[in-house]
């Protein structure tokens, strides 16, 4: 996997002994504490703001590294509730958004207050998730997802053609995450038995099965794959980059947004993981997949979250309405 930079100087202590508890303890992936750190800093820079313990008026600016766990046994639930109205008023943070936010908290409480006794009550114990918003996700339909493979495959001339195509057969086939697909090394790949471990969210390994387009795909791919003056971090990555490093997410979401315009599609409607959305709809709506399976499949901790796609195919209904015996009686 890649290795993820989490800039820890400015921290208290307390703050980095929480990033560290999360790392080994927890067992978090390296993008998870990075987002904890972010989250946790934003909102200790808020409530030196909000008990007026600074003059500074910009909150990127606010020094949180001499705040003492005194000043945090101080923090109530009503705080923490200012904090979650300051993200929403001052920058329109979507309800997702704020529900990350919401989850760092909690742990970070919970940690302080029952795993090392820092601090006598913990002011998050009541807090609340915020409420999603349920929407139906965006996605390719079969026709828009070939004519993208179609326009990858029209690059003849570019000498990426066959990294940039196994890189969106992945994403239309398997469903899986940006981050996955970015730290697939060699030794996860079962060439024998057609499948691939990844890690997902919460550092959880899970096993992808590879069809015949994907092991076709990679199979192209790999006969011309650099190997002279690879990176040696990323001697064993699968995916290379112009500078035979470990390909970058941001690198990836340019060869799909470069893709997608070719195959003359909305770039601002889709994006990477709107691929995502599409492999889980298309296996959804064409390949009878119970939910279950699909839900192991994308690796949703929650069958919630995996529903989504029971409710993209307006066709479906119709024809679960026509199904219908009393359909004919007039």
């Amino acid at each position: 996997m890649k290795k993820v930079n989490i800039n820890i100087e400015g921290n208290p202590g307390f703050l980095n002994s929480f990033l560290d508890y999360t790392a080994t303890i927890l067992n978090k992936s390296p993008n998870t504490v990075k987002e904890y750190n972010y989250d946790l800093n934003m909102f200790l820079k808020f409530i030196l703001q909000h008990f007026r313990m600074t003059d500074e008026k910009d909150i990127r600016e606010v020094i949180i590294r001499d705040m003492s766990i005194d000043t945090i046994s101080k923090i109530t639930l009503d705080d923490i509730h200012a904090f979650l109205f300051y993200l929403t008023n001052n920058f329109s943070s979507k309800a997702a958004t704020r529900a990350r936010k919401t989850s760092s908290i909690r742990v970070f409480f919970n940690y302080l207050c029952n795993k090392k006794g820092l601090i006598e009550k913990n002011p998050a114990q009541n807090l609340e998730t915020p409420k999603l918003d349920k929407r139906i996700p965006k996605y390719l339909t079969l026709d828009d997802s070939m004519k993208l493979l179609e326009a990858v495959k029209q690059d003849d001339d570019d000498r990426n053609s066959e990294r940039d195509y196994a890189i969106i057969t992945l994403f239309l086939n398997c469903g899986m995450r940006l981050s996955e697909l970015v730290g697939i090394n060699f030794k996860d790949i079962n060439f024998n038995d057609k499948k691939l471990n990844v890690i997902g969210k919460g550092n959880k390994e899970r096993t992808i099965y590879l069809n015949g387009a994907c092991m076709d795909a990679i199979n192209k791919y790999i006969a011309v794959r650099p190997h002279d003056n690879v990176n040696f971090e990323s001697k064993d990555a699968l995916f290379l980059s112009e500078r035979r490093e470990r390909i970058s997410n941001r690198t990836v979401q340019y060869i799909v947004k470069k893709e997608l315009q070719k195959a003359g599609l909305d770039t601002n409607k889709y994006s990477v993981h709107k691929l995502r959305h599409t492999a889980a709809t298309l296996m959804y709506k064409y390949g009878n997949v119970d939910i279950r399976a699909l839900q192991e499949l994308l690796g949703h901790e929650s069958i919630s979250t995996t529903e989504i796609y029971t409710h993209v195919d307006n066709s479906q209904i119709r024809d679960a309405v026509e199904s219908n015996p009393l359909a004919n009686i007039k």
